[in-house]
C-alpha cells in the first residue's frame, strides 16, 4: 500500500477545468456552489484519479491503464486535506489490479472509491 496526503485548491480546479473543458459551476463558481447543497466547490473526480494515476506511474513507471471502476459517495473540497491510497490486490502476470480511494483526513469520508487494472511494461 501507498499513499499520499494532499490537498487541491481552487486554482487546481479552474485549471482542470480548463484542460478537460468540465466547467460544471459546481467546480468552479464558489458563489454558485454555495448555494447547492454542497455548500462550496467539489472536486472533479477525475482531477482525483489523475492524482492515483501520478502515484501509480510513480510506482509502476510505463504502465498502461487497462480498466478502471470509480465511485465518488462524498464530494472533495478545496482546500480540505485528503490521503490518496493506492492497493495492490492482485498480480495477473503482465498486469495488477489495485484498489484505489480517497479519504478526507478529517472525518474519514471515502470520496474516491475505486479499482484499476495496468499493464506493466
Amino acid at each position: 500500500m501507498i499513499s499520499l496526503d494532499r490537498s487541491l485548491s481552487q486554482d487546481e480546479f479552474n485549471r482542470f477545468a480548463t484542460v478537460s473543458g468540465d466547467n460544471n459551476p459546481i467546480h468552479v463558481d464558489p458563489a454558485f456552489s454555495a448555494r447547492t447543497r454542497f455548500g462550496r466547490t467539489v472536486s472533479h473526480g477525475m482531477l482525483l484519479y489523475t492524482v492515483l494515476w501520478g502515484m501509480i506511474q510513480k510506482q509502476y513507471p510505463g504502465a498502461r491503464q487497462i480498466s478502471q471502476a470509480l465511485m465518488f459517495p462524498n464530494p472533495a473540497y478545496a482546500g480540505d486535506m485528503h490521503r490518496f491510497t493506492l492497493t495492490e490486490t492482485a498480480a495477473l502476470g503482465g498486469s495488477r489490479v489495485l484498489t484505489t480511494q480517497v479519504t478526507r483526513v478529517a472525518d474519514g469520508a471515502v470520496v474516491l472509491d475505486g479499482q484499476t487494472e495496468i499493464a506493466l511494461p
